[in-house]
């Protein structure tokens, strides 16, 4: 979960009350956050989190687990304002839109369709900006950019100061080296074209991780306003003509993504969060946004909903009591910033979702809410009324006795890889591709990872390989999943368990490991029977034709209720050679779902 770091007096100061330390705790207990970590800098500095030593103060801090989906209670404002409601000290804001004699307008050019095609903005007028509201919006724009934003591939952020530029903005996709500005965390107070600083940004610890988003790219994005100046170079830097200063009264706020949803909760998010330092709280101006189809949309969209929510659900399906009334439950949400009202059938609540709570898809999120308000630990303890009894699923059940079986015959247990190489799979096996049995990884990030495996042996083969070192004999098993095709599930693949073991040592020991699957049947109830009758659960042994194993007298197929389960014999030398394996080796590998 994400967390937030917030100084503690400047936290009791805006709440309007000092707390100890186990109240407070109990405070964000009872509103549904988390009282992670209380520290200062030096003493952070103390245990290595830190590294700019001097200057450090010894001023509290509180650090906040925060639900991913609050993004409202990313920042100080966030945290005060909610917890207030919750506390009934103030009521929910109302999040208007000012109605100004000219709006701001920002136009996107069709280019931008070429990297970030969507854009949407807004103003917040007569700011009063102090060093803590400068800190905070700086950290929320960080704590949105490593969340929602996902590492601003998806959004990035802009602010800027709107006094130091003239609309209408536009914002544009232009070719590197047409791109010149003076960027902030530059090294040098100069102009760079965009080119120049993808090199620049190399040596940034912060910023060089989000240069490849648009390195390499043909033409980079640009925001400007109508005399030509940068305003930014999304998603990479502003310029360092508009920063923004403790001075600074009016503020432009841009978003540029991919995502064009996401762009509008990152923007509500900021202005609502904001908008509490203006002249007139929580009044936002809009901007006209003008898309490259000539559409315009007024950002940002503070729309309120309204829904429908049964009280008699919300106790039901929550465990809060059913004695408690419709009003009350609307009274819980209102303190989660959720304003309920009680509809005129008296069972049904209508619930206002305002525009900072993204996070409301679905009725089982108010019902949520409600039982946050109401109280966790207040809910009374039930047996539930449909007694159900939990048992281990046969399958895994015979796993763990055959596990015990394997070990108590000398083998030694190895977990492998899910995930292989094509060639383990079939070239190194001596196996035939069929093109029906492996599922392929669309985009594998390595080539030791490019199928899922049909098979154990290959990875048991590679155990060895990597343990050469060891005394012989090497007795290894392991039972675990293989995954195959399958026309008939709704996936395309299913999951097989199987049992494989190799034996490993200076002669083929074939014996052995016959011997390992007597043993293993007789464990299981199945007689051995030279010649099997039709629907007798008995098993008995053919010559095999698998290529993985030396053919004629050193391979046999295990044939269980006229079925191949398995196979058993001295692996090819081929095989070994392409494992780099000097000495004999026997293997087993069965179906173990044959036998439930």
């Amino acid at each position: 979960m994400p967390k937030v770091d917030i100084k503690r007096d400047l936290l009791f100061e805006r709440l309007g009350r000092n707390f100890t330390k186990e109240e407070f705790e109990d405070l964000c207990f009872q509103f549904g956050l988390e009282l992670d970590d209380v520290f200062t800098e030096k003493s952070s500095i103390k245990k290595g989190n830190r590294a700019d030593k001097e200057g450090a103060s010894e001023e509290v801090i509180y650090k906040l687990d925060i639900p991913a989906n609050r993004y409202d209670l990313l920042c100080v404002e966030g945290v005060v304002r909610g917890i207030k409601i919750f506390q009934q000290t103030i009521p929910s804001p109302r999040y208007t839109l000012s109605n100004p004699a000219q709006r701001e307008k920002l136009i996107i050019k069709p280019d931008t369709a070429r990297v970030r095609k969507f854009a949407v903005a807004a103003v917040l007028r007569n700011v009063t900006i102090t060093q803590e509201v400068y800190d905070s919006l700086i950290d929320l724009q960080d704590k949105l950019h490593q969340n929602i934003c996902r590492r601003r591939t998806l959004v990035a952020i802009g602010t800027h100061d709107l006094d130091t530029v003239k609309g209408p903005f536009v914002y544009d996709a232009q070719a590197p080296k047409d791109i010149r500005f003076r960027p902030l965390r530059a090294p040098e107070t100069r102009e760079y074209t965009a080119e120049e600083l993808m090199t620049v940004y190399e040596e940034d610890q912060q910023l060089k991780a989000y240069l490849h988003i648009i390195k390499g790219k043909e033409v980079f994005p640009v925001i400007r306003d109508s005399n030509g100046v940068v305003l930014s170079l999304p998603p990479i830097i502003n310029g360092d003509h508009t920063k923004i200063t403790l001075n600074t009264k009016n503020i432009f706020i841009e978003c540029t993504a991919t995502d064009l949803t996401k762009a509008k909760v990152v923007l509500n998010t900021i202005v609502c969060m904001f908008s509490e330092h203006c002249a007139t709280p929580f009044v936002i101006e809009p901007v006209d946004v003008v898309s490259a189809d000539g559409k315009t949309t007024t950002y940002p969209d503070l729309a309120y909903r309204v829904e429908k929510v049964k009280a008699a659900m919300i106790t039901k399906r929550m465990g809060i009591p059913a004695s408690k009334t419709p009003e009350e439950l609307a009274g819980y949400l209102t303190r989660m910033q959720l304003t309920s009202k009680v509809d005129a059938d008296k069972e049904t609540l209508l619930v206002e979702i305002p525009p900072t709570r993204s996070d409301i898809l679905h009725e089982c999120d108010i019902w949520e809410d409600c039982a946050v308000a109401y109280g966790f630990n207040t809910i009374e303890w039930t047996i539930p009324k449909v007694p159900t009894v939990g048992k281990q699923l046969p399958i895994n059940k015979l796993t763990d006795q055959m596990r015990h079986v394997l070990a108590e015959a000398g083998y030694s247990e190895a977990l492998t890889f899910a995930l292989c190489k094509h060639d383990d799979n079939f070239k190194n096996l001596r196996r035939p591709d069929d093109g029906r049995s492996a599922v392929v990884i669309a985009n594998p990030k390595t080539a030791e990872f490019q199928v899922a495996r049909c098979n154990l042996l290959s990875g048991l083969l590679k155990t060895l390989s990597c343990n050469s070192h060891m005394a012989l004999p090497m007795k290894v098993f392991e039972i675990s999943d293989v995954v195959l095709k399958s026309t008939t599930a709704d996936t395309g693949a299913q999951n097989h368990r199987r049992l494989a073991l190799v034996n490993y040592n200076k002669t083929s020991d074939f014996d052995s490991v016959q011997g390992v699957v007597d043993r293993v049947l007789n464990m299981l109830g199945v007689k051995h029977r030279s010649v099997a009758a039709a629907g007798d659960k008995t098993y008995h042994l053919v010559q095999s034709q698998d290529p993985a194993f030396f053919g004629e007298l050193g391979a046999a197929d295990i044939i269980y209720d006229g079925k191949r389960v398995g196979v058993l014999g001295v692996v090819h030398p081929e095989v070994l050679a392409n494992y780099q394996l000097k000495n004999a080796c026997s293997a087993i590998e069965m179906d173990l779902e044959a036998f439930l």
